[in-house]
């Protein structure tokens, strides 16, 4: 079907302005009748005019033939053919009112210089008039993208017949094929509608929170069950497991609310659900259960009778005291005997170099490894029997302990020697870590000296670098490598 062709077929009118250009007249008289219309000598009752925008001419024609009792003549530019046909479709006036253009504002937040000619292009091909200024355009037309948007929505917003659109609204009200301005609804300031009721709970949900609080608290004696952070863990439980996505349909204030509000019958749910889960002996159970601590024996307190006996107060009680132990029959233990060190054991024989070395004075000489230690007695004593030390200190316990009694003569211990008599002397002890100590001084002089005589240099020279290395081996490789140099040197020296 042709573009300039109605509904029954007819071929639609246009009048065209007399000063146009011929060659442009010519050009619109093609294509209107390539398009299927007519070209009219005289102006149409009902059809379109075309125009030169911003000419006398123009003005005439508005104002000689527009008027509201013609709402079908429509004054259009001439280049409104063009857009028809680049559009393949006759483009209705919409952005009209009462036969008048819309005035619609551009505002500058739509930067760039294509889209606000193409925009205007629509508007003007459409009915309206693009080129109003702010203040007097009816329809203000902006990019949503920018905070400038809700600036003008705000500013605007209680100005009677002032609309704020996006300036994607001119491509759908042309493909409406009508004028639709955004509606404005009121804001809700907050609150549920009235006659609207909130989610109710249902037995499900009551279900599903008295599992949570049996699983989490499962005693209401321990406390916490109306507290917060019980239900703000049931609502953390959305964003990790599925399976609670019943929780969703409430906030947690909401479940706290629900129990607390109703704690009295969901409690018998609880405990009922409790009861079903509790484990059984010798099994692990559900969280909130633990072990068990195991009870302490009790410790029972003698209380002293009339007579100044002492009574046990707990009949049955076990008596773990020091007293009942000591009550207990003493097991007989083999009897200890003075350790001898290295008795029967061969030593480590020593390298060479530290075979002839002597004790220092004050000392026992050192044993050489080839003399064999004597052994002990092949029969060991038994426990029954006491040693020659265990018996003398039973024998002497007494006398060491005794004290004075009355006028009795002081103990032996308690006696001071006489004038001039003397002292017995100190025993003397054998202390084994000490003389090793002196017997590895005694191997790291030999040493010492071995390496001063060796290589020719002063006992201090080599104890002064072994006190700062601490490494024999190094000590030896030092005077070694010196010793070498200086025979080098002095040989070169002689034969030159």
């Amino acid at each position: 079907m042709p573009i300039f062709q109605d509904a029954n077929g007819l071929a639609v009118k246009f009048f065209i302005q007399k000063d146009i250009p011929q060659e442009i007249q010519a050009e619109l008289c093609e294509t209107i009748t390539t398009l299927g219309g007519r070209v009219e000598v005289k102006v149409p009752r009902q059809g379109f005019i075309l125009v030169q925008p911003r000419t006398s001419e123009e003005e005439r024609l508005r104002q000689c033939w527009r008027s509201t009792d013609r709402p079908e003549r429509f004054i259009v530019p001439y280049t409104y053919v063009e857009a028809c046909k680049i559009a393949g479709m006759q483009l209705k006036q919409i952005f009209m009112e009462r036969g008048e253009p819309i005035p619609m504002h551009i505002h500058p937040s739509i930067a760039n210089p294509n889209a606000r000619s193409a925009l205007a292009s629509r508007i003007l091909h459409s009915g309206g008039d693009p080129d109003s200024p702010l203040q007097s355009a009816r329809v203000i037309l902006a990019d949503p993208n920018t905070e400038v948007f809700q600036h003008l929505i705000k500013t605007y917003q209680n100005t009677p017949g002032k609309h704020i659109e996006s300036y994607l609204w001119v491509k759908k009200c042309i493909e409406k094929g009508a004028l639709v301005f955004t509606p404005v609804v009121y804001k809700n300031p907050g609150g549920r509608r009235p006659g609207e009721e909130r989610t109710q709970f249902t037995e499900d949900d009551e279900e599903h929170l008295c599992q949570w609080i049996a699983q989490k608290i499962p005693y209401k004696e321990t406390g916490g069950r109306t507290g917060n952070r019980l239900y703000q863990q049931l609502c953390e439980q959305l964003q990790t497991d599925p399976e609670y996505s019943w929780v969703s349909r409430h906030t947690w204030q909401s479940w706290r609310e629900r129990y607390k509000k109703n704690a009295s019958r969901l409690d018998v749910v609880i405990a009922r659900l409790v009861d079903q889960n509790r484990p059984t002996q010798g099994q692990q159970g559900q969280y909130g259960y633990v072990r068990q601590p195991e009870e302490k024996p009790k410790k029972s307190r003698k209380k002293r009778g009339k007579n100044g006996e002492e009574e046990n107060g707990d009949e049955g009680v076990v008596n773990n005291s020091v007293e009942d132990l000591a009550q207990l029959p003493v097991m007989p233990m083999p009897a200890v005997h003075p350790i001898q060190p290295m008795i029967g054991l061969a030593p480590p024989s020593a390298p060479p170099q530290y075979q002839n070395l002597q004790a220092p004075q004050g000392y026992p000489p050192i044993m050489p490894a080839s003399v064999p230690l004597p052994m002990p007695p092949a029969t060991a004593p038994t426990p029954t029997t006491q040693s020659p030390v265990e018996e003398e200190m039973e024998d002497n316990e007494e006398s060491e302990w005794a004290v004075r009694v009355g006028n009795a003569p002081p103990p032996p211990w308690a006696k001071r020697k006489a004038d001039g008599e003397p002292e017995d002397p100190p025993t003397p002890t054998f202390n084994a870590s000490a003389l090793v100590a002196l017997a590895s001084m005694h191997v790291i002089d030999q040493s010492l000296h071995e390496i001063a005589n060796e290589y020719r240099f002063t006992m201090g020279e080599v104890q002064e670098y072994y006190d700062k290395c601490g490494e024999m081996s190094r000590t030896r490789r030092r005077f070694q490598r010196m010793r070498e140099f200086l025979t080098e040197r002095f040989t070169n020296d002689e034969e030159e």
